[in-house]
């Protein structure tokens, strides 16, 4: 389940009531789906074939299509990320630097463990969610953040988009934003 971490503070916020109550006040959409539907053999499994992908996206088909009706997102893939995803250190580089798009950045975790660091409202300042399987998040456009993986360094995720070619990242320079 999702934990918010408030670097300001280091607040820490849990529970799903919790989580999503806090991030709809930060116009940051959270679900939680049901980690258990997917076949016990890709609970743990981060190196992926197209068929492995394209079950996980069977098993989640309702869910998916449900989430891209409400917020008009157009198609979807898998993201697998590990230790043994050629140049992951580099790949994490590009990710780890604050930036905004221009639309929802989505993602529903199927397996291991994920972090949004998110600009906040003024008054929370950059928060971190804390992502495993079955959470589900979209950080709306336009609003400062970046992804990366927690220390397991071990995900994946379906990615949703209204663009079929994804969604671009635009640099953001921000002064009072701080890795930690």
């Amino acid at each position: 389940m999702a934990e918010i971490r408030i670097r300001n503070t280091e607040e820490r916020i849990s529970g799903e009531a919790n989580v999503r109550e806090f991030l709809e006040k930060q116009e940051v959409l959270y679900e939680h789906w049901n980690p258990e539907k997917l076949p016990a053999e890709l609970h743990q499994k981060f190196i992926l074939t197209d068929e492995e992908k394209q079950q996980i996206l069977s098993t989640f088909d309702a869910e998916i299509n449900d989430l891209a009706a409400r917020r008009g997102y157009r198609t979807w893939d898998i993201i697998a990320l590990s230790d043994a995803t050629p140049n992951l250190d580099e790949l994490l580089k590009k990710f780890e630097q604050v930036h905004t798009h221009t639309e929802d950045e989505v993602r529903a975790i199927t397996a291991g463990r994920g972090i949004f660091i998110i600009k906040g409202s003024d008054d929370v300042g950059y928060f971190d969610v804390e992502l495993e399987a079955g959470d589900v998040i979209s950080v709306p456009e336009h609003k400062p953040h970046f992804f990366t993986l927690m220390d397991n360094r071990q995900i994946v995720a379906v990615r949703l988009f209204v663009e079929t070619e994804g969604w671009i990242a635009h640099p953001f320079a921000d002064e009072s934003f701080q890795k930690a």
